[in-house]
């Protein structure tokens, strides 16, 4: 079987997220940005993937198809065994572009619907190419977006939790928001602090010993650079909270540098990002081996999503993060949501398990 062709698909959801906002940098982010990939075989199969775009989807787009497609058309498709090293010779032939960024991202895109074509072509779902079945439904979190006023955040914790959610997560930086989080939620429920590298490792230190009485599960991404994991180690050592971090890093060998730094309880690698499923596995080998937990990021509504969620089936622990907002469609028709009991279901059919709702696709399709 081999790939006849490669597209790559713009979509934009808006959403509603009240009294929250989500920006990156000086863009607010207004509408759900997905790439999806779409490689398609001469035996009528098809595989779906997922390449990181939010405030990028025209140059995530671009990539996948100046730098993926070309290099993917005519591939013979892998089985799951030959994988890692087809996806490793794309790594080398493109490592000239870099092996962070949209470079990996658009490589992710590739990786993850080699998977899905690999677990298609058996008739079994992703999970069972994996290894073996632990869960069949995730804990998810709430992750609200950035919401500042610490009454606002204690009321949409409480509108959190009465939909299921069992953890939460916050996008804040100041001790008053996380202490109103904490007192609207209770003393049991796990709460965790992403910060989106605002500061310097002393500050991080001071915020982090300021907030202890809350008892956050972890501080995010506390420092600035993300990469500077001697500083995180040292936030690690001396703020007395758990530190997670990895959804700026992509491949093992990064995610390697940060745990053997001590830089990390948490390793979150995303497998929109990190070179897909292939390097996300290698990843979570690691963490196992060095005593480092895996939560992955995985505020996603397409395809990453759903390899999320098999991942996450072959663990005995970890949550899945999901966006706290209304979105106005959905490609799965509504069922990689969470459920009353906040929990997602792992999808049971070949592959990732749904295939994308073109009428979706078609109506919030970027040109």
């Amino acid at each position: 079987m081999d790939i006849t062709d490669v597209r790559a698909h713009h979509i934009r959801i808006p959403y509603d997220a009240g009294v929250a906002s989500f920006r990156q940098g000086a863009s607010a982010i207004t509408a759900l940005d997905m790439v999806l990939v779409e490689v398609i075989t001469d035996a009528g199969l098809t595989g779906w993937g997922d390449a990181f775009a939010y405030v990028s989807p025209r140059t995530t787009r671009s990539a996948v198809e100046e730098m993926i497609a070309p290099q993917a058309r005519g591939l013979k498709v892998p089985d799951a065994a030959g994988i890692p090293a087809a996806m490793e010779q794309i790594q080398r032939n493109l490592h000239l572009f870099g092996r962070y960024g949209i470079t990996m991202f658009a490589i992710s895109a590739l990786d993850i619907a080699l998977w899905d074509l690999a677990a298609k072509v058996q008739g079994v779902p992703l999970h069972r190419l994996l290894g073996e079945t632990r869960r069949t439904a995730i804990p998810a979190y709430a992750s609200l977006l950035r919401i500042g006023s610490p009454d606002n955040i204690a009321a949409e914790c409480r509108k959190a939790l009465a939909l299921g959610y069992g953890a939460i997560k916050l996008h804040e930086t100041t001790a008053p928001a996380v202490f109103a989080a904490r007192e609207a939620i209770g003393p049991t429920i796990p709460l965790m602090v992403d910060m989106n590298c605002p500061l310097t490792a002393e500050q991080a230190i001071a915020f982090a010993t300021t907030c202890r009485d809350a008892q956050p599960m972890f501080l995010e991404e506390p420092v600035w650079p993300p990469e500077d994991f001697a500083a995180l180690a040292e936030v690690r050592s001396k703020g007395g909270l758990g530190i997670a971090a990895g959804e700026n890093a992509c491949t093992e060998y990064q995610f390697r540098q940060m745990m053997q730094a001590g830089a990390v309880s948490h390793a979150q690698p995303s497998v929109t990002k990190v070179g897909g499923i292939t390097e996300f596995l290698k990843v979570a080998a690691l963490a196992d081996q060095l005593g480092v937990k895996i939560v992955p990021h995985s505020p996603y509504f397409g395809p990453g999503l759903l390899a999320t969620l098999h991942l996450l089936a072959t663990r005995e622990d970890g949550l899945v993060e999901m966006f706290y907002l209304k979105r106005e469609a959905c490609l799965w028709g509504g069922r990689a949501d969470s459920d009353a009991t906040g929990h997602v279901a792992v999808p049971a059919g070949a592959g990732l398990g749904y295939e994308p709702n073109r009428d979706v696709m078609e109506r919030y399709r970027v040109a």
